[in-house]
């Protein structure tokens, strides 16, 4: 299957999480704990990015993310293409910053 732009996918997991209580900080520390081991990085503080091959890479994640919401807070994902994901534009203060290096894709036969 040829990959393409348009199939790989890109998750973008956005929340905004309560840490008034040392049980609130300890459940949104383990949330971006978790984005972590499944492979997302912080692209700002509570927006973490994550590479999919395929759409339906992206669902298994966001069937993962799903169960590791924490009780309270709000909590968005968004799914978007490679494609899209190209137009990003980012900034660092008034400096434009490049794009997010895309994982090296191996394609097995």
């Amino acid at each position: 299957m040829e990959l393409n732009a348009y199939r790989i996918m890109w998750l973008f997991v956005f929340f905004d999480l309560p840490t008034e209580t040392k049980k609130d900080r300890r459940n949104a520390s383990q949330f971006r704990g978790n984005l972590l081991k499944d492979g997302f990085s912080m692209m700002q503080f509570s927006v973490y990015i994550r590479h999919c091959a395929s759409g339906e890479s992206a669902d298994v994640h966001e069937k993962r993310i799903n169960k590791l919401v924490p009780p309270l807070g709000k909590v968005s994902v968004l799914r978007i293409t490679d494609k899209q994901f190209g137009m990003i534009i980012n900034y660092l203060g008034k400096a434009k910053q490049d794009a997010v290096d895309v994982p090296t894709q191996l394609e097995l036969f």
